[in-house]
C-alpha cells in the first residue's frame, strides 16, 4: 500500500517525517525586531511551568506598574473604567499581525482586559481569584490597544503589567487545497473503524454503529479516504462558512432574546474571562454554599485551571460527602462542554431553596471544572475567521492543549496562536490518562489530533484531574464533550471487557440518556479509545464515571441549538421534551446521594480527629504502540488514593468508593451453554484475482461459503477468519459477508502476512469470506485459511482490596484499621481512634 494506507494490525501510519508537520501550510516565523522595545530573551517567559519550551516574542513592551486606590468586585471587561479609583489604563500598537499576550503579576486580585482603541471591543481578557493573569489574543499590525487592570479585591494597590507580540508565521502555498468539510464515512463494522482510526485524520466523536464523522482538513485527507476504499457523504461543505453563520446566528439570538431561559440568562458563548469572572462572582453570591479553588499545575502557557465546589458548608472539604465532579472542555474546539458544565452549577444555586436542590446541597459536594484545557480553548475560542480554503492556522477547531515540547525542534517556537506547527501541535488530553494509555485509538504521532502524549499524565492539565479525583472520594464523574449524542462508560476497548458493576452503570447511564435522549453505551461501541478521563478514573478509583457527547449538530453550533435546547431539552435536541441534560445531570446528583451506588465507612470518634482512607497500587498500561508501529511492553504507572474527614465528634459517615478498584475486581462474562465449533478450513479458489483497491464486493474478488452453526449445539462468543500468505509485499484484504450480502466483519491491513477479521457473537447461518487481492498483482496468492471459534468466558474475579483508614490527631496516628466495603456496602467500624473496635457490615 501507499503510505496514505493503513499499516498493518496493531500498527499505526508511520509517523509525519520530522522535516515537516502533518498540513502545515505556512513557514516559520520571521523574528521582528523593533529598536524602541525591549524584547524579552527565549525560555523567561513561563518561568518554573513544567515542561514549557519558552517562547520569544517578536516585540515586548517595557513592563509598567499599575495602581488603583481601592477595590471594586466589578467586571473589567464591560467597557473602559476611565477615571474610576480600582482601575489603570496603559496603551499599546501592535507591532505585528498575530497574538497579544498581556500579563499581570503581584499581590491580591486584579483582573485584566485588553480593548481595541477604535471599537472598544475586547481583544482579549482574564479574571483568575488572584493576579496570575494571562489575557491572550489576536491582533493585526499597527492595531491600537488599551491594557486595562482592576483591581477586584485585596490589598494589593500595584500590579505589573506586561505587553508581548508573536507574529503570526508567513503565508506560505497550503499543503492541501480544499474547505474544511465534516464528512459522514461508512464503517460497516468495529473494524472499518479500526482501520479509519489508523489514517491519521481528524475523527471525531459523532458516530454510529455503521458511520463515523471525519472533519477533513482539505483534499488530501479526501483522497485518503477514497485511496483507502471508505465511501462518505459531505454533512457540512464548508465548516468555516458554517461556524460564521451559526456566530451571526448568536448575535441575532442575543439581540432577539436579551435574556435565555438558562439559569444564567446567557445568550452566547463565554470566553475564557467569562468563566473566571462568574465562577469568583457565585462565591461572593454564596459565601456558604461555594468554594473557589485552584488545581496544582499551571497550563503551559501560565495560566491557573480553577473550579468551584458547592455544597452546604462549602469549605470543609472534608465531610465525608460523596462528590460529583463535572467538566467541560478537554478538546479545545467543544465549547457547548464548559456551557453545559458552568449552567448546572447556576441551577444547583439559583433553585437552592427548592427540595430536590436543598437535599443535594446538604447530602452531596458538586466540583465545577468548566475549563480543563484552558490554552486550547482560549486560542479556539478566540480565533478570527478565516477565509474558505482550510490552512494550518484556523485555530477554531484546535483540538489539543499547547503543549510543544514533543513535536520536532524547528516546530517548537512561537506561541501556541501563532507557530510554525499552528493548531497541531499540542497533546489529546483526553488520551493522556493513564487508563489502558498507549494502546490503540490514539497516536504516538505529535500532529496527531489525537495525540496521546509522551507518557500517561505527561500534560500539566491531566495530572490536574488525577490529583484531584486522587485526593477525594470523586463518587460520580460526568466530562463533557461535543457532538454524537451519546452517554458513554467504560470500557473503552472491546478487548478489556465489561467490569463487574457493568450493571450498576450501565442502568445508571441509561437513566441520564432517558432525558437528554442520547445513545447509552459501552464506550467501545463508538470505537477503540484509549487514555481516556473515565476509563482511568473509574477502573483504578471506583467512581461512576460517564462522557456525555452533547448535540448531534457540531463542535460549537448556533448558541441557541448547541446550549439552551440541549441543556433544557427543547426542540431540536433529542431530549425535547425529557428534560434535557439538566435533568440528566441532577439525575447523577441524585446517584450521587444514593448510598446504593458508593460505599459508605461509619463509626464513633472524637471530635476534632482526621480519619484518612489511603491506597497505593501501581497499574499497567496497555501494550505501548510504538511510533514506526511495533508494540512493547505495558508501562507501570503508581497511583495514590488518600483523602481524609474531619470527624465533627460523635457518629460520623465517610462516603468512599469501594476498597476494591474495579480493575482487578473482575469482568462480567457468561458461563457457556455449549462447546465453541470446531475449527473450518477456507479452501483457496484456483488462480490469483485482479487488483482491487475499491469496492470489495463489486470488484474483483475471491468468495469462500461458510457456515456457522450456534446453539444448542455450540456456543460461539467469537469468530475469527484469517487468511495467510508468505510474503509481506503482498497485501490482501478480508471481508465476511452474511446471507444478506452485508459486511459483518472485516481486516484490511498492510505490510503484513496475515488478516484476522473477528465476527462477535455471531448469528447462525451462512457467510462468504470475500478476499480481495488489494496490492500484489499476480506476485503470491494466499495460502491457508481457516475459521476457529471461542466460547463465552465466564464472569472472573480477583483479589479483594482494602482501604487503609487511620485515625490522626496532634500529628501522630492514634489507630490503624484495614477496612474492606463493597459498593453499596456500609461498614461500622466502632471507634477507629481505639485499638481493636467491633466490625459490622450491612448491604
Amino acid at each position: 500500500m501507499t503510505s496514505d494506507q493503513p499499516a498493518p494490525a496493531g500498527r499505526l501510519r508511520p509517523p509525519v517525517p520530522p522535516t515537516a508537520p502533518r498540513r502545515v501550510g505556512r513557514r516559520p516565523s520571521r523574528r521582528v525586531v523593533l529598536t524602541a522595545v525591549t524584547a524579552t530573551a527565549a525560555g523567561t517567559l513561563f518561568t518554573g511551568i513544567t515542561g514549557t519550551v519558552g517562547a520569544s516574542p517578536a516585540s515586548a513592551a517595557p513592563a509598567d506598574i499599575l495602581h488603583a486606590a481601592s477595590g471594586r468586585a466589578v467586571s473589567c471587561f464591560r467597557g473602559l473604567l476611565t477615571g474610576a479609583r480600582y482601575a489603570d489604563t496603559r496603551t499599546f500598537t501592535s507591532t505585528v499581525t498575530g497574538i497579544v499576550q498581556a500579563r499581570l503579576s503581584g499581590g491580591g486580585d486584579w483582573d485584566l482586559a485588553v480593548y481595541d482603541s477604535r471599537t472598544g471591543d475586547v481583544v482579549a481578557g482574564s479574571a483568575e481569584s488572584t493576579t496570575n493573569e494571562l489575557a491572550e489574543g489576536f491582533v493585526t499590525k499597527g492595531q491600537g490597544l488599551i491594557a486595562q487592570a482592576c483591581r477586584y479585591r485585596g490589598t494589593a494597590s500595584t500590579t505589573k503589567l506586561s505587553m508581548e507580540f508573536f507574529a503570526q508565521p508567513e503565508p506560505a502555498p497550503a499543503a492541501q487545497a480544499g474547505a474544511l468539510q465534516l464528512v459522514r464515512v461508512t464503517t460497516r463494522t468495529r473494524a472499518d473503524k479500526t482501520r479509519l482510526q489508523r489514517l491519521n485524520l481528524d475523527v471525531t466523536e459523532s458516530a454510529t454503529r455503521s458511520t463515523v464523522d471525519v472533519l477533513l482538513h482539505g483534499s488530501a485527507d479526501a483522497t485518503t479516504l477514497r485511496r483507502n476504499g471508505f465511501a462518505y457523504s459531505v454533512k457540512i461543505k464548508d465548516v468555516e462558512a458554517s461556524s460564521r453563520a451559526a456566530r451571526r446566528a448568536d448575535t441575532r439570538y442575543a439581540a432577539t432574546v436579551g435574556r435565555s431561559d438558562l439559569p444564567s440568562g446567557r445568550t452566547f458563548y463565554r470566553r475564557i474571562f467569562d468563566y473566571q469572572l462568574e465562577m469568583k462572582q457565585l462565591a461572593a453570591r454564596y459565601p456558604t454554599l461555594v468554594r473557589e479553588f485552584r488545581l496544582p499545575h499551571r497550563t503551559i502557557e501560565g495560566r491557573d485551571v480553577e473550579g468551584i465546589e458547592i455544597t452546604k458548608n462549602a469549605r470543609n472539604t472534608a465531610d465525608g460527602k460523596p462528590v460529583f465532579l463535572m467538566m467541560g472542555l478537554h478538546h479545545a474546539r467543544e465549547w457547548p462542554s464548559s456551557e453545559h458544565t458552568l449552567e448546572y452549577a447556576y441551577g444547583l444555586l439559583k433553585n437552592r431553596a427548592a427540595t430536590r436542590n436543598k437535599a443535594l446541597l446538604a447530602k452531596t459536594r458538586t466540583v465545577v471544572i468548566p475549563v480543563v484545557n484552558q490554552d486550547g480553548f482560549t486560542i479556539s475560542r478566540e480565533a478570527p475567521s478565516v477565509g474558505a480554503t482550510f490552512d494550518t492556522f484556523d485555530y477554531e477547531y484546535k483540538r489539543k492543549n499547547c503543549n510543544p515540547a514533543d513535536s520536532p525542534a524547528q516546530y517548537r517556537g512561537g506561541t501556541c496562536g501563532a507557530n510554525p506547527a499552528g493548531a497541531y501541535r499540542g497533546t489529546d488530553l483526553n488520551r493522556n490518562y493513564g487508563g489502558f494509555w498507549g494502546g490503540p485509538g490514539a497516536s504516538p504521532d505529535w500532529s496527531s489530533e489525537v495525540y496521546r502524549g509522551s507518557a500517561p499524565f505527561s500534560e500539566p492539565e491531566t495530572r490536574n484531574i488525577r490529583e484531584f479525583i486522587s485526593s477525594r472520594q470523586v463518587t460520580n464523574l460526568i466530562t463533557n464533550h461535543t457532538f454524537s449524542g451519546l452517554v458513554l462508560r467504560p470500557p473503552g476497548v472491546y478487548a478489556t471487557r465489561p467490569p463487574l458493576d457493568e450493571p450498576v452503570a450501565k442502568k445508571l447511564g441509561d437513566s441520564m440518556a432517558a432525558h437528554n435522549g442520547y445513545v447509552s453505551e459501552q464506550a467501545w461501541q463508538l470505537y477503540d479509545t484509549t487514555g481516556a478521563t473515565e476509563d482511568w478514573s473509574f477502573w483504578n478509583t471506583g467512581g461512576l464515571g460517564y462522557t456525555f457527547e452533547i448535540g448531534t449538530a457540531g463542535f460549537h453550533p448556533p448558541f441557541a441549538e448547541g446550549v439552551v435546547d440541549e441543556y433544557l431539552g427543547r426542540k431540536p435536541a433529542p431530549g425535547a421534551g425529557k428534560g434535557g441534560n439538566q435533568a440528566a445531570y441532577y439525575t447523577m446528583s441524585a446517584a450521587t446521594a444514593n448510598t446504593a451506588l458508593h460505599a459508605t465507612i461509619e463509626g464513633k470518634a472524637p471530635k476534632g480527629v482526621t480519619l484518612r482512607v489511603h491506597k497505593q497500587f501501581s497499574t499497567p498500561t496497555s501494550p505501548v504502540i510504538k511510533p514506526d508501529g511495533t508494540v512493547g511492553p505495558p508501562l507501570q504507572y503508581t497511583d495514590v488514593l488518600d483523602s481524609v474527614y474531619k470527624a465533627p465528634g460523635g457518629r460520623f459517615r465517610f462516603a468512599v468508593n469501594p476498597s476494591t478498584r474495579p480493575y482487578v475486581a473482575g469482568r462480567l462474562g457468561r458461563d457457556p451453554l455449549a462447546p465453541a465449533a470446531p475449527a473450518q478450513t477456507l479452501a483457496n479458489p484456483a488462480g490469483i484475482p485482479a487488483e482491487n483497491q475499491g469496492d470489495p464486493l463489486t470488484g474483483p474478488h475471491e468468495a469462500i461459503p461458510f457456515t456457522i452453526q450456534g446453539l444448542p449445539t455450540y456456543d460461539n462468543e467469537s469468530a475469527t477468519v484469517t487468511i495467510k500468505w508468505a510474503d509481506p509485499k503482498t497485501d490482501w484484504d478480508l471481508y465476511i459477508v452474511n446471507a444478506a450480502g452485508q459486511i459483518v466483519a472485516s481486516s484490511a491491513n498492510g505490510g503484513t502476512t496475515r488478516e484476522d477479521a473477528i465476527l462477535v457473537t455471531p448469528a447462525p447461518g451462512t457467510y462468504r469470506a470475500i478476499v480481495v487481492n488489494y496490492q500484489g498483482g499476480a506476485q503470491a496468492d494466499w495460502g491457508s485459511g481457516t475459521v476457529t471459534f471461542a466460547n463465552p468466558i465466564p464472569t472472573t474475579y480477583g483479589p479483594k482490596e482494602t482501604w487503609t483508614l487511620t485515625c490522626e490527631s496532634n500529628g501522630r496516628v492514634r489507630g490503624t484499621r484495614q477496612v474492606f466495603v463493597d459498593r453499596g456496602q456500609v461498614v461500622d467500624i466502632g471507634n477507629p481512634c481505639r485499638p481493636g473496635g467491633a466490625t459490622a457490615k450491612r448491604g
